[in-house]
C-alpha cells in the first residue's frame, strides 16, 4: 500500500510542505486536503519540498496542478524544490514545469 508523509511548517502567509513517500491515486487526496486547509488558513505562498518523494503518478501531478491554479487565483505562488527522478522528467517532457512558479 502506498504511503505519503506530509510535514508542514507554517509562516505568516506561507507554508513549507515536505513530501516523503508516494504521491499517487491513493495518497493524492491526502495532499489535496492538506493544501486546501492551508489555503483556507490564508496561506498563499507555498514551497513544496519534493526531495524525499519516491514516486508521483498522474493523480499526484494533477493534485499539484490543481493547487497551482487555486493559488494563482489568489495571487499566490507555488514553488517545487528538490524535484528529481521521474517527476522531473514528466514535468520536462509534458511542459508542465512552466505551470509552476519555480521548479528546482
Amino acid at each position: 500500500m502506498a504511503d505519503l508523509n506530509v510535514e508542514v511548517e507554517r509562516g505568516d502567509a506561507a507554508a513549507l510542505v515536505r513530501l516523503d513517500g508516494d504521491l499517487d491515486k491513493v495518497t493524492a487526496p491526502q495532499l489535496r486536503h492538506c493544501l486546501a486547509a492551508l489555503l483556507e488558513e490564508g496561506r498563499v505562498q507555498f514551497v513544496l519540498d519534493m526531495g524525499e518523494l519516491e514516486f508521483c503518478d498522474s493523480s499526484g501531478l494533477w493534485a499539484l496542478v490543481e493547487h497551482q491554479r487555486r493559488v494563482s487565483a489568489q495571487a499566490g505562488s507555488l514553488r517545487l524544490v528538490g524535484v528529481h527522478g521521474v517527476l522531473q522528467r514528466v514535468l520536462d517532457v509534458t511542459g508542465l514545469k512552466a505551470a509552476f512558479d519555480d521548479v528546482l
